[in-house]
């Protein structure tokens, strides 16, 4: 393929090639990321590729089972090809824009600009053979069936709390709070689908989430003034989403938000603030949520069975013993925690601070990030999670963990203060904090995102 890739596509014949690929997908392996059992049916078990740090070459191990989300992530023993989503026009929620599709052709992308090994950027196959082809040995008309073939939502559609009859207090979400309003994104559905563009409050969020490195993060769609909306490569990089921007055809390493193929490389989305939490969790603390429950069109799409089904197995203790699904680097690991920890960053100022939520627990942080004084509160083993500043009415507040109350408390004041950093109870009644940007993931692919990073160490 030549050094530069400048002929453009149509949508029409991305749609019509993604769609293509489902279907073989769908006869070459189980689809891990949404099968049609319901959670409490049995389902067998499917093997998955354990590749190692240091091969190109993947091994056959054996896969856990399929069973219902829990608070700790599970296997995905695939990426899988997702759902074909019409765009038929409906009418747009209050608070909430509509996302503009650019018309026309979208450009594929430059691989003459790059600041990754393009050997690195790994198409997956959908059990196909290859299992994964390196983006420098992929000709034109395998990366444009690749497009889509996990189809991003572009129009989402929302519904209240009881809309997904599947949804249980268990299943996790990742929220996303705007003004006084809140948004939850099933975990089920973000694993079949993994990229959610969107525009809140008059803020385009681009919603991510990565299955194999249990990686979920907010960005704000605006680069410096230019409007991006973004679609899915169906491609990895260190075993993490690679995303392409319809605008231009760059590839976006997600953990990161960083372009690192194309026209626009070296480029950052701006984070913003999310949490990762269990649905009944999240419900407690925004009752009049928003639940993404389907798509233009189709408002309850993902009320259907085939979202019900999560991952099964100790997917977390695999990636500990650095068994990949896709191919990492093991010169980019990071030792100072193990691979699958699940951590928080919280970023500050352009300063950033990894939190391994397994290694401290239920309880609270009191740290700063940069100069800013900052408050970690974890609750329900990592599950509900929120980072905030600790200066109010230029009073610096030192929080602690009443475990028998299940709340904070600021020792200066005694205010009690929920996980969305409400004051409850106390002198500052009706305060609330405001949420630092946030992602979360496996340290392995942060490490990797953000090397020589920061580690809070209790």
């Amino acid at each position: 393929m030549a050094g530069t890739l400048s002929r453009k596509i149509s949508w029409a014949r991305q749609r019509l090639t993604s769609l293509t690929l489902l279907a073989l997908a769908g006869l070459a392996l189980i689809i891990a990321c949404g099968g049609a059992s319901q959670p409490g049916d049995s389902a067998a078990a499917t093997a998955v590729p354990v590749v190692s740090t240091s091969s190109p070459s993947a091994t056959k191990g054996p896969s856990p089972a399929a069973d219902t989300i829990a608070s700790n992530p599970q296997s995905p023993s695939a990426r899988a090809a997702a759902p074909f989503l019409q765009d038929t026009p409906t009418a747009t929620p209050p608070k909430r824009g509509r996302v503009v599709i650019p018309e026309g052709e979208f450009p594929l992308v430059d691989i003459s600009l790059h600041s990754v090994s393009l050997s690195d950027i790994l198409f997956d196959t959908f059990g196909g053979s290859p299992r994964f082809l390196p983006l420098d040995r992929a000709k034109e008309d395998r990366i444009l069936a690749f497009r889509d073939a996990i189809v991003p939502i572009l129009h989402p559609e929302y519904g209240a709390a009881g809309t997904l009859s599947w949804m249980k207090d268990d299943s996790l979400v990742m929220g996303y709070v705007s003004g006084e309003e809140a948004y939850a994104y099933p975990i089920n559905v973000l694993n079949m689908h993994e990229i959610v563009n969107d525009v809140i409050n008059g803020v385009p969020v681009l919603i991510t989430y990565c299955p194999l490195c249990f990686s979920g993060v907010v960005y704000h769609r605006d680069l410096d003034g230019t409007l991006l909306t973004f679609g899915n490569t169906s491609a990895l990089y260190q075993s993490d989403l690679v995303m392409y921007d319809h605008q231009t055809g760059s590839y976006w390493f997600q953990v990161a938000g960083e372009a690192v193929v194309g026209e626009l490389t070296g480029s950052r989305l701006n984070l913003l603030p999310s949490s990762t939490m269990a649905w009944g969790e999240w419900k407690r603390l925004y009752p009049q949520t928003q639940l993404l429950t389907g798509i233009e069109g189709s408002p309850t799409m993902f009320n259907s069975r085939r979202y019900s089904r999560g991952f099964g197995g100790d997917y977390q203790g695999r990636i500990n013993d650095e068994q990949f699904i896709f191919p990492v680097d093991e010169k980019k690991l990071d030792p100072r925690l193990p691979a699958g920890e699940i951590v928080l960053t919280v970023e500050v100022g352009g300063e950033v601070t990894a939190f391994p939520l397994d290694i401290i627990g239920d309880g609270v942080v009191n740290h700063q990030v940069g100069a800013e004084p900052v408050a970690v509160f974890i609750r329900a083993g990592g599950v509900a999670v929120g980072a905030f500043p600790r200066v109010v009415d230029d009073k610096i507040l030192t929080f602690d963990y009443r475990q028998d109350r299940q709340v904070f408390a600021d020792r200066e004041t005694s205010s009690e203060w929920d996980a969305a950093g409400r004051d409850t109870g106390g002198p500052m009644s009706g305060v609330e904090l405001t949420r630092l940007n946030t992602r979360r993931s496996f340290w392995f692919s942060i490490a990797i995102a953000l090397p020589g990073v920061d580690v809070y160490t209790p």
